[in-house]
């Protein structure tokens, strides 16, 4: 954690690195996937986070910033895999699905790093006075 720093950029911070790590998991779990792609019997893992996410910050909202940051800090993801399959080997990794999903994720976890990395080209640029 950050300590008392966060509170010069508000939740941002403490936001952008909850969901840098949960989109890590994510990663991992995709990696995952890919590399059992032809593993007989293997079931496609998944991780959620962002509709439960959602929800923590909307009801921590209207509550102010200490609530806020603890409902990002007890945020957390979910890893499922289903069982269907329409292979014969009983696997359910779609190559073409992973690697999209791989992007995407990538993409998200690239933004944040953007984002987060402006707020504090802001706060330098504040400090020189520039």
């Amino acid at each position: 954690m950050l300590g008392n720093s966060v509170s010069l950029f508000g939740n941002t911070i403490t936001l952008a690195q909850k969901a840098m790590d949960m989109l890590w998991v994510k990663q991992e779990a995709i990696s995952d996937n890919l590399a059992n792609v032809d593993t007989p019997g293997y079931k496609r893992k998944q991780v959620s986070f962002e509709e439960a996410f959602r929800k923590k910050l909307q009801t921590a909202g209207g509550t102010g910033g200490t609530s806020m940051r603890n409902a990002i800090s007890g945020a957390d993801y979910t890893v499922t895999s289903r069982d269907d399959s329409a292979r014969v080997d009983e696997n359910n990794v779609n190559a073409e699905v992973e690697n999209t999903e791989m992007t995407r994720t990538w993409l998200h976890y690239y933004y944040l790093t953007y984002s987060a990395n402006a707020d504090v080209k802001r706060l330098q640029t504040a400090i020189k006075g520039q």
